[in-house]
């Protein structure tokens, strides 16, 4: 009998994020991800309360709107500017800036077009006003060891550092 996910069990998944309206996968995990249920919240609360019972190979799936998780857009978060004024490394559409406002706050922009000799920069997150579908697959659920529920994370990992890795696809 398969393991059922509850608190100080160690979950292994893979998922993937689609866009409604287009059917374009635009997020993904390249490797699985692993955490310890019940002492990482790796994933929204509510993405955590639908894993509670599910067992290795199980599927998720819902779909939501981006603003619901990610909050409604705000133009004044988008910045446009002469490619020769933006640094050259963070020309490419995709790149990731982490910018700091004057009180200390930092926030990740995206550049998200680059055309007629201007860059495009965008503040908002990239899934804002977004229709996409979550997919979610169970691989592995096992009792986590004692070294494991002291750390608060699976073997080899440190705590908020989950070894899947977010891969955007274009």
């Amino acid at each position: 009998m398969s393991e059922k996910i509850t608190s100080g069990k160690v979950v292994e998944l893979k998922y993937s994020l689609t866009d409604v309206a287009t059917g374009q996968v635009v997020s993904a995990v390249e490797y699985p991800l692993a955490y310890l249920h019940g002492h990482e919240e790796i994933l929204n609360p509510e993405v955590m309360q639908a894993l509670e019972g599910r067992q290795a190979g199980d599927v998720i799936e819902f779909t939501f709107n981006g603003d619901e998780l990610f909050g409604p857009r705000d133009e004044s978060l988008v910045f446009i500017d002469r490619e020769e004024n933006v640094p050259e490394e963070y020309r490419k559409v995709g790149m990731q800036i982490m910018m700091e406002n004057a009180n200390g706050d930092v926030r990740t922009f995206y550049v998200t077009r680059i055309e007629d000799g201007k860059v495009v920069i965008d503040g908002n997150n990239p899934y804002c006003g977004r229709d996409l579908r979550f997919r979610l697959e169970v691989l592995k659920v096992r009792d986590a060891t004692a070294e494991e529920l002291e750390a608060g994370s699976p073997a080899g990992q440190q705590p908020d550092l989950p070894q899947g890795r977010m891969v955007p696809l274009q």
